[in-house]
């Protein structure tokens, strides 16, 4: 007797291109994964990138296959969006808020901790977990993230020329509860030089009680 056997072929949820206005300019975004799942993890950029960075790296992908959903930003005057009236330190919570999001994970390389950190001191209960990648603007906010108890990643190349290793140790003080991870042999993009290493972590960390 010849038995036939059928299997069921599961494709990955779409990566859906979309936009917002927000003060009357455009904010594009990608953005995919069931909006029941949670958290939703909101994916940040550097200066020389974009959300679709994070499309090419597989990132966006890994994912929504761990069970997350995931908005990637182009934020103000990057990728497709457009340059913004609304001051950088409020950029973040008022597009969440347009996006429906109450709390999010938050990953923010380079630049964008520019973004990132208000919405961490601010309103670190909208934040389920930080994964900052050597981020801009530690300095700034280094006091006020004494005050904030949120669940952190800290990620950092070993060979970063751009944001020195050492501020890490700073932002690992002054966030309590919070950890580090030295990806070896990677540069400032730490995610773009060691990918595999770069998401293992960040699923892990994700994936933690």
């Amino acid at each position: 007797m010849m038995l036939t056997f059928m299997f069921a072929i599961y494709a990955s949820p779409p990566i859906q291109e979309k936009s917002v206005t927000l003060s009357e300019k455009k904010v594009h975004y990608l953005e995919s994964g069931s909006q029941s799942s949670t958290p939703t993890v909101l994916l940040l950029h550097g200066a020389r990138f974009s959300s679709e960075t994070w499309r090419k790296l597989g990132t966006i992908e890994r994912l929504v296959e761990a069970g997350h959903h995931v908005v990637a930003i182009d934020l103000p005057g990057y990728g497709r969006s457009e340059r913004s009236p609304i001051e950088t330190e409020k950029f973040l919570a008022q597009l969440m808020d347009e996006l429906g999001i109450t709390k999010a994970a938050v990953v923010s390389p380079s630049m964008s901790g520019q973004f990132s950190f208000p919405l961490v001191v601010t309103a670190p209960e909208r934040v389920t977990r930080f994964v900052p990648i050597a981020p801009a603007g530690i300095d700034r906010y280094l006091d006020r993230l004494r005050k904030v108890n949120v669940p952190t990643l800290v990620l950092w190349g070993d060979k970063d020329q751009i944001v020195p290793l050492e501020k890490s140790d700073a932002l690992v003080v002054a966030l309590e509860g919070s950890r580090r991870v030295i990806i070896k042999d990677a540069s400032h993009a730490c995610y773009l030089d060691r990918p595999e290493e770069f998401h293992t972590e960040l699923l892990g960390f994700l994936a933690e009680p």
